[in-house]
């Protein structure tokens, strides 16, 4: 009887890992056909840098490929903290963090303008009992909002690019 039920189970299970082997990601290398000729980062530096260092390891990727096309990209980047939430004697109990970036991808062969853009993420934190504490969750939000941008950048990246 078990070997009744467990050979169906076996076929269905082959069948999905056999839908899955053609998979790749949409962000792999090849997808992306870019490569980063000149860039200016303008505002807050460090978020400027992360935005770039990432893209500029997808454009390496892609040193080899003879139909890349070379961009000029300029970032402006501005991080904004403000009071949230306070309790009734007026201490902070949570802080919102919005970064700006705006991006502007320029065709370097044509001068033609290909993305001009503001990406605005926010999140909210709370403050921690200990000021360490509350740095490294605030530095963790400003890594997942630089993370969100950077994925959607991406994203109309490959759409302008392709």
């Amino acid at each position: 009887m078990n070997k009744k039920i467990y050979f169906p189970l076996l076929l269905i299970l082959l069948f999905f890992l056999y839908n899955c082997a053609g998979y790749e990601p949409i962000f792999s290398p090849t997808s992306t056909n870019f490569e980063i000729k000149n860039h200016s980062i303008e505002g807050d530096k460090s978020i400027g840098k992360n935005i770039y260092s990432k893209l500029n390891v997808l454009s390496k990727a892609n040193k080899n490929n003879p139909n890349k096309k070379s961009i000029k990209l300029s970032i402006n980047a501005s991080k904004d903290k403000i009071a949230f939430s306070k309790n009734s004697s007026g201490k902070i109990l949570s802080y919102k963090i919005t970064i700006n970036i705006k991006v502007n991808i320029i065709d370097e062969t044509t001068n033609q303008n290909l993305l001009n853009k503001t990406f605005i993420n926010s999140q909210v934190y709370k403050v921690q009992d200990q000021y360490s504490d509350t740095v490294v969750l605030e530095n963790r939000t400003i890594e997942t909002l630089i993370e969100q941008t950077y994925e959607t950048l991406l994203i109309q990246i490959s759409e302008i690019v392709l």
